[in-house]
């Protein structure tokens, strides 16, 4: 559990560093994102901008989430952070699937992050579609998801440095980091819930009392 605890709080300040330093986009627009982002086809009409800030609200929402200690304090705040995490994700989704569909890279960066964006739109629309009709468990293991390819924000961040710094072709490792940044995200997360005894088993949806007789 200690380990656990560490990890999410790592995962949280990492959120929130990434989150904060992207929402430059909203001052600085195309100009603050790096020549290889800003070369997409689609970067110049507002995609980039309005994907970057909602993504990094969806980041720093979902990071509180994480915690189990907040849902319980502050449930009201949790039910209406988390509105504001679906609908930030399903609308980044959105924008990231046409920027997707504009990047320079060619076709494999864009079936990459294509499919990131396809997937993190279903997962979270099934996560908000649990949680309405009030099946929590199932909820969060959806939600675990949605956010792991939400992390994309980060491990993204962290690949591209590490291309540079290994002196790799930009292209190539764009690319390939496309799917890197999130797979191995979601394998994480598939494999946690399969030991995280909580997630194993869900309750069936609870049936309308009856009265006897």
């Amino acid at each position: 559990m200690r380990k656990a605890g560490i990890g999410l709080w790592i995962a949280a300040i990492l959120a929130a560093l990434i989150g904060v330093s992207s929402l430059r986009y909203l001052v600085l627009g195309v100009a603050g994102a790096p020549d290889n982002v800003a070369a997409n086809t689609y970067a110049r009409t507002g995609a980039l901008v309005f994907h970057a800030a909602l993504a990094s609200v969806a980041l720093i929402l979902g990071a509180f989430q994480l915690f189990p200690g907040f849902r319980a304090r502050w449930p009201a705040w949790h039910r209406r952070s988390g509105t504001v995490y679906v609908i930030s994700c399903l609308l980044a989704g959105v924008a990231g699937l046409l920027l997707a569909a504009g990047a320079s890279s060619g076709p494999i960066a864009t079936a990459g992050f294509g499919l990131l964006a396809i997937i993190w739109i279903g997962c979270t629309a099934q996560a908000w579609r649990l949680a309405r009709a009030h099946d929590f468990v199932r909820h969060r293991r959806w939600m675990i998801r949605s956010y792991a390819l939400t992390f994309a924000a980060v491990t993204l961040r962290l690949y591209l440095p590490a291309a540079i710094i290994a002196h790799l072709d930009v292209v190539t490792a764009y690319r390939a980091i496309s799917f890197l940044c999130w797979v191995p995200n979601l394998i994480f997360a598939e494999l946690w819930l399969r030991r995280a005894a909580p997630f194993r088993t869900s309750p069936p949806l609870a049936s309308p009392s009856r009265n006897p007789g």
